[in-house]
Parts: structure tokens; C-alpha cells; sequence
């Protein structure tokens, strides 16, 4: 089969198309004929060698894909040979086969078209393992999200709102700004010239957010806690500003407010079936009505995976970018 290969580390430059040996599903797991595949920014860490994949999962870039069933592996039940289906990956999405944990596994949502369904899976998985099951977001309170116009960011905005939360976020940009407005955000904060922590403290009246969905890490450490209201929850999804920063914990205590880190992709098999069955209880209704969206700002062949990178790389852009397979 076809799939994008990483022959040393480096930039977007590195990743080629070559045949590789096809996968087989093992005992509880299927096959799919991969339609489309989405890039997320784990992909570009694991291109340039900062990201491994966990032990005994593909080395092909690809945290999501969708596409039709191909074959079933043993033990396998409630699937059948020509279902359209999204994925969760551990990785090897960008590449015509995959094989899948069967519980890793969502039917497409009514509405939405096979290709663009490949950008379905890592957003939601990530979003509701982390604002929901882990933080705990409820009606009524408020989530401040760090870049709002990315793919995790315009997910994190249309599920708070469709819960009934506010919600603050970062962009940078007029384009993005807007467009995080326009998914129902009641703050937007322009992160190049705005001090989003005394932005927040406006938009709340002096009393903080409830959850922050954070994919900087260091950098934004010490100002996710001062923005935080009393019992206030910080959720990390990412270390872009780095892996090392200060923590005041007298604020921390006297907030009576937690930090959480947490990576989807090293989670147990168990654990990421248990996040899959939950999204599509919840979030799969909210897909189909129009309430969550997505929404693919490029689409791409698989040999333009490079481009996609660079795209993803150069930043402000707004939703997801699409590889397309078959």
C-alpha cells in the first residue's frame, strides 16, 4: 500500500510517499480501506522526532482517518465489511490501510461525508475526554480555550456552547478572531496584543473561568492560574510554549483548583473505546443537528502531505486541514 514515510527527522520536506507492507488486523481489530486523513499538530512533533508513537503502534504519521471496512479481525462483532466509519488512531492514518481496535471505531454521523469525517475523531475524543470526563465543564460556567480557530479550539467552542457554558478564547488574526465568534464564542482575545487574563476578568466580572483547555503548556502555566475562578479546573493538551513552567501553588491552594495533563493517543486500548462510545452518545447527536461542526479549511492528496505540514506550521489557520486517500 501506499503511506507517507519519515526517513529521518526534519521539516515538511522529509515526508514521501512510498509502498509499504499492508497491515493486518489482529484478534479485535478491523481493517479499513483509509478515504481520507486529517493532520493534527502531534503529526508535525512526530515528524520532526519529538513525538514517538506508543510501543507497538504504527510508525506512519495519522492520529484519525475515516473510510469503509475492508475485513474483520477475530472476535470482531457489530461491524460489517462496507461500513463507512471514522477512527482514532494511535497512527498510521496517512497511508491507504489501517488497522483499528474495533471499540476505536464511530459510524460516520448522519449529515456528514465520508472525507470530511476524517476530521471528526481526534477533535471530539480530545475535547470531550478532556473538557467533559476529565474537567467536568457544566451549564452555566464558563471555558476559556487557547487557540479558538484550530481544529481542537472551533471543536472545544461549538460543544461548551452546545452545553450551555460561555466561552472565552485566544486567536490571533482578524480572519480567525472572527471566526471564533461566529462558533459562538463571547470573548475572543487578539493573543499577539491583549493580556487574555485581565480580558477574562472583564468578561467574568472579576471571577475567573471554570475550565481552561490549554495546548501551550509553560508559557501560559502561571496566567491559565491567575485566570482561573475558585475551584477552577486547567486541562493541558499541549506544549507549545514549552514543557517547564512555574506553578504558584498558594494560588493553586487558595483557588482550591486542580491541573490536569493528559495525552489521548498513550491511553489504553479500554480507555479509548470508553471515550468513543461516550462521543458518539453525545457528541454524534449534536454532529447531526448542526450544533458541532466541522470544518475543513483544505483538502489535500495524500502526496501533498508535506504542504499540509507546512500549512499546519505557518499557523492562523482555521479549522482542519484534509489529506484525501482513495
Amino acid at each position: 500500500m501506499r503511506a507517507v514515510v519519515v526517513d529521518q527527522p526534519g521539516g515538511p520536506e522529509v515526508l514521501t510517499v512510498s509502498e509499504v507492507a499492508d497491515p493486518r488486523p489482529g484478534p479485535g481489530e478491523v481493517l479499513l480501506d483509509v478515504a481520507a486523513t486529517a493532520v493534527n499538530r502531534a503529526d508535525t512533533l512526530q515528524r520532526r522526532g519529538m513525538y514517538p508513537p506508543p510501543p507497538g503502534a504504527s510508525e506512519v504519521l495519522g492520529l484519525e482517518c475515516s473510510g469503509t471496512v475492508a475485513e474483520l479481525g477475530e472476535g470482531v462483532t457489530g461491524w460489517s465489511v462496507g461500513d463507512e466509519v471514522c477512527a482514532l488512531l494511535a497512527g498510521g492514518g496517512y497511508a491507504e490501510r489501517v488497522a483499528v481496535p474495533a471499540g476505536q471505531l464511530m459510524a460516520v454521523p448522519a449529515g456528514v461525508d465520508l472525507v470530511t469525517a476524517a476530521g471528526l475523531a481526534e477533535v471530539t475524543c480530545t475535547v470531550w475526554s478532556n473538557v467533559v470526563m476529565r474537567a467536568g465543564l457544566q451549564a452555566g460556567e464558563t471555558l476559556l480555550v487557547h487557540g479558538g480557530s484550530g481544529g481542537i479550539g472551533s471543536c472545544a467552542i461549538q460543544l461548551a456552547v452546545a452545553l450551555g457554558a460561555r466561552v472565552a478564547t485566544t486567536a490571533g488574526g482578524q480572519e480567525s478572531r472572527d471566526f471564533c465568534r461566529e462558533l459562538g464564542a463571547g470573548l475572543v482575545v487578539d493573543y499577539r496584543e491583549q493580556d487574555f487574563v485581565e480580558e477574562v476578568a472583564t468578561f467574568t466580572e472579576g471571577r475567573g473561568v471554570d475550565v481552561v483547555l490549554d495546548n501551550m503548556g509553560a508559557s501560559y502555566l502561571p496566567r491559565n492560574v491567575q485566570a482561573l475562578a475558585t475551584e477552577g479546573r486547567i486541562v493541558v493538551i499541549g506544549m507549545q510554549g514549552g514543557v517547564k513552567g512555574e506553578l504558584d501553588l498558594g494560588v493553586l491552594l487558595r483557588k482550591r483548583a486542580s491541573v490536569h495533563a493528559t495525552s489521548l493517543r498513550s491511553r489504553p486500548v479500554e480507555e479509548k473505546a470508553e471515550i468513543c462510545a461516550a462521543v458518539v452518545e453525545h457528541v454524534w447527536p449534536l454532529v447531526a443537528d448542526g450544533r458541532v461542526r466541522t470544518f475543513v479549511e483544505d483538502m489535500m492528496p495524500l502526496e501533498e502531505a508535506g504542504r499540509a505540514h507546512a500549512r499546519m506550521e505557518s499557523g492562523g489557520h482555521r479549522g482542519k486541514i484534509v489529506l484525501t486517500v482513495r
